[in-house]
């Protein structure tokens, strides 16, 4: 969809939208290319140990089918949402595009939720199949608050309980299916926001936004795909990053991917993986780059194949991106977007289009400005709130069953981002910071009310807020203060325990990892509390 050029402004001038009226996910990322060539590679699966299935678009269609097929025959309709709870492997995508296929909504939950986190999204969307595997249904069985009315529930694990094995359920469905056909409007996939006002939200996309991705995604992978490009992202799919600034996309092009489930990120198994499987472009959040910063000299240590690097999550420094020039002898194109309106900034080496300091510019096909409360635009140089202008083919189509607050997101037909910034007179972007109290840590954007509302569950806490302090490695860490009921006194072990509470109920990236006691919070007349307050207070 982005044309080749050697210079921004004939690019510029060359751009136009190529999105059809109708366009089914499923169709553009395997059958597509199964068509064409079945034996065509579609992902390399690496296990921990080293082993690799390799699976071409030919067994993706296959798998597809098997499950959409058994997915009709379990009861579920268009329109209704299928939960995916998986680490990276090839299930996960088998089950987006079957979901894709059977005109339903695939709603990707990442394993690390801890059980309030998933149940609260479970209920909210209205969940009618779960795939799944043993590890997450014990994680969702823990708790004894009743599970949504599933129309199926499988596990790659096997049979255990209600939940069927995955693979026998797809080996009792024919292996081919013939596609719905689906509008681009037509409603694909949710992903929940970070909650930054109350508690999540359900961000919900219509099949456009994924050809609404490809030029910001070419554009940061300066013109992919080449000859012999080969994608990887340690970002969990079930994020936007990890699913729409690489999976989809690439899938997309015919280009394969690599899935590897990382326990924890280490900086010498991810190098160790781009030098066995000569990756040749790489997804990387801020985060995850300053940890491969700890190895030195990885061009020595290592063989590297990389053509290009593209980061997004969070504003990367100019530090990060001298480095990756010196040790890498590559220069880290970044990418700016939300859920609801992903992959609109960007910056691309191959045509100079990038400034330490800055985010980058508007990708062709969309229209973004710094605005003032009114929705009126800024000034080159003044700071007001970064906005997308609409219609857009990324743009969500609103927030799951929230009128209100999608109305609340646009400012006329500015979809407003939250987010503080300015235009300098090139059109470069420089992201300031929040304008509300969103905590990001390791590229990823933490509401605080959701954590609040866990802790103030342990039987010690009357009242508690966080807020995000800057940290070193990971932007911010989650911090916490917290008002005790009259029976508990202040101790160590109150505060791990504390902590530990919240990593196992939501998640291992939300708990607080610092903790300070305090008599009370900062609160408004109508009781809300005043986290301006206590970011100034650290």
């Amino acid at each position: 969809m982005l044309p080749f050029s050697s210079d921004e402004a004939s690019l510029r001038a060359a751009f136009r939208w190529d999105i059809p009226e109708r366009y089914n996910i499923g169709v553009a990322v395997c059958d597509m290319w199964a068509a064409r060539d079945p034996d065509r590679l579609a992902l390399l699966d690496v296990n921990a140990s080293g082993g690799v299935d390799r699976v071409s678009f030919g067994d993706l269609r296959t798998r597809s089918n098997q499950l959409a097929n058994f997915i009709v025959k379990s009861g579920v309709t268009r329109g209704e949402r299928i939960a995916i709870l998986l680490p990276q492997s090839r299930e996960v995508a088998e089950s987006h595009i079957a979901i894709y296929k059977v005109g339903a909504v695939a709603l990707p939950l990442a394993v690390l939720f801890g059980v309030d986190a998933l149940l609260y999204r479970l209920h909210n969307a209205g969940v009618t199949g779960l795939i799944t595997n043993s590890a997450s249904l014990k994680k969702i069985r823990s708790t004894k608050e009743l599970l949504p009315d599933f129309k199926f529930l499988l596990s790659v694990d096997g049979d255990e309980g209600d939940a069927k094995d995955f693979y026998e359920a797809l080996a009792s469905c024919s292996r081919e299916f013939s596609p719905f056909d689906t509008f681009t409007d037509d409603p694909a996939l949710m992903i929940y926001t970070s909650g930054t006002t109350g508690q999540p939200k359900g961000a919900l996309h219509g099949h456009r936004v994924l050809p609404g991705h490809l030029p910001g995604f070419e554009l940061v992978h300066e013109f992919f795909p080449r000859e012999n490009d080969l994608l990887w992202t340690p970002a969990d799919w079930a994020w936007a990053g990890g699913l729409l600034n690489g999976l989809l996309p690439s899938l997309a092009h015919g280009v394969p991917v690599v899935a590897r489930k990382f326990e924890k990120f280490d900086a010498d198994e991810a190098y160790r993986l781009m030098q066995d499987f000569k990756i040749r472009n790489i997804f990387v959040p801020p985060t995850a780059l300053r940890m491969l910063r700890t190895v030195k000299n990885p061009r020595a240590k290592y063989d590297l194949n990389l053509r290009t690097i593209a980061s997004a999550g969070e504003a990367l420094g100019a530090e990060t991106l001298l480095w990756a020039r010196e040790e890498l002898g590559l220069t880290i194109n970044e990418a700016y977007g939300q859920t609801e309106c992903n992959l609109v900034i960007g910056s691309c080496n191959a045509l100079s289009m990038v400034k330490l300091g800055f985010i980058g510019k508007p990708v062709p096909g969309h229209r973004v400005a710094i605005i003032h409360e009114d929705g009126t635009e800024c000034k080159r140089g003044e700071v007001g709130q970064i906005a997308i202008a609409r219609p857009d083919p990324v743009m969500f189509l609103g927030y799951w069953n929230r009128e209100a607050a999608s109305h609340d997101k646009f400012i006329g037909d500015w979809m407003t981002t939250g987010d503080q910034g300015v235009m300098d007179d090139e059109g470069y972007i420089k992201f300031i910071g929040r304008d509300d109290d969103v905590i990001t840590s390791s590229s990823y954007r933490i509401g605080p009310v959701e954590i609040e509302d866990c802790l103030i569950k342990h039987p010690a806490i009357a009242l508690a807020a966080a807020v995000g302090k800057p940290d070193a490695l990971r932007t911010e860490i989650v911090k916490a203060f917290v008002v005790l009921r009259p029976d508990f006194m202040p101790s160590d072990a109150l505060e791990n325990d504390i902590a530990q509470f919240v990593k196992e109920r939501l998640s291992a990236h939300e708990y607080p990892r610092e903790i300070e006691f305090v008599n009370s919070l900062p609160m408004t007349t109508t009781g809300k509390i005043i986290r301006r307050e206590l970011r100034a207070r650290i």
